[in-house]
């Protein structure tokens, strides 16, 4: 259930576990996967917001995305919270290699 956790507030639940959880790498990869998916979504709504030119089309783009990310979401908190170490398959390379570097 803990891994279902890491979705719950997206990247701020993922951070808060990987800081507080020691031991368990189920929940410690939740957590990381967690904050890059959607920390890298905010991240990139955050810079493409001051850049004029590109905010508009950014905005027909953001809608099928956001849903897209809605439904991954719920995706992803149902996967951990069966037990399953369900691995994105861009994403989860990038968080298994960040989570072996990660000496928190």
């Amino acid at each position: 259930m803990t891994g279902a956790l890491a979705y719950v507030l997206g990247f701020v639940s993922g951070i808060f576990l990987l800081l507080t959880e020691k031991e368990n790498r189920f929940v410690r990869f939740h957590a990381m996967q967690s904050t890059v998916i959607f920390g890298g979504y905010f991240v990139l709504n955050f810079v493409i917001g001051y850049i004029p030119v590109i905010n508009v089309l950014w905005w027909v783009i953001n809608v099928p995305l956001g849903l897209a990310l809605l439904v991954l979401w719920f995706y992803l908190m149902y996967q951990a919270y069966q037990g399953k170490e369900y691995k994105l398959p861009v994403v989860g390379d990038i968080a298994e290699k960040q989570l072996g570097k990660l000496k928190i």
